[in-house]
């Protein structure tokens, strides 16, 4: 059997790749600095801070796979700009608030080490949101889905009735690039 380490603390990662591996380890990477590079594309960016993710794996770690991810979401209004997670409802709602009504981009990267060999992938889904009515707002600031989650809402969750992949794929939303997800799933 194949073993993988899953390094994110993520539970909708975790879910995309118990099917293809139910018995790996799903364990995120502590004292890491994701902070992005300073100036650079959105893709630029996030494959940044996955490859800092990938340079702290200990060698001699024991698993057949690693896998390290990372999403962002381009802010809207400045296209090479983060949006990042919301520290609290506050920030959350005013997230929500700016993508209300509008598309935007959801970058995923990832790096997949299989017997020590890296490989990285980024890409990205266009992402719409409907106009949010003010109580369709509270609830999902109240629900706190937003907690930990790029841009503030999480597409498998409550915002998933008030959204739609405009073009590319879910997994990349979700937290893992689809071609990332390729992979994986051939070596399953």
């Amino acid at each position: 059997m194949v073993s993988l380490w899953l390094a994110s603390q993520s539970p909708r990662r975790a879910s995309m790749i118990k099917d293809a591996f139910p018995d790996a380890h799903c364990q995120g990477l502590v004292g890491v600095d994701e902070t992005p590079i300073a100036s650079g594309t959105v893709a630029e960016k996030v494959a940044s801070i996955c490859q800092v993710k990938a340079d702290a794996i200990p060698s001699g770690h024991g698993y057949d796979i690693v896998l390290v991810c990372d999403t962002v979401l381009a802010d809207p209004d400045e296209i090479n700009a983060l949006m990042g997670k919301p520290n609290d409802a506050l920030h959350a709602a005013t997230m929500l608030h700016r993508l209300s009504g509008r598309r935007h981009q959801v970058w995923s990267a990832a790096g997949v080490c299989v017997h020590g060999h890296w490989s990285f992938f980024t890409e990205y889904a266009v992402v719409e949101i409907d106009e949010l009515p003010d109580e369709v707002l509270v609830d999902l600031v109240l629900n706190e889905s937003w907690k930990g989650k790029a841009g503030g809402y999480d597409l498998a969750g409550p915002m998933g009735v008030h959204a739609k992949i405009i073009d590319g794929s879910t997994s990349t939303v979700l937290g893992i690039p689809q071609a990332a997800m390729d992979v994986l799933n051939s070596l399953a």
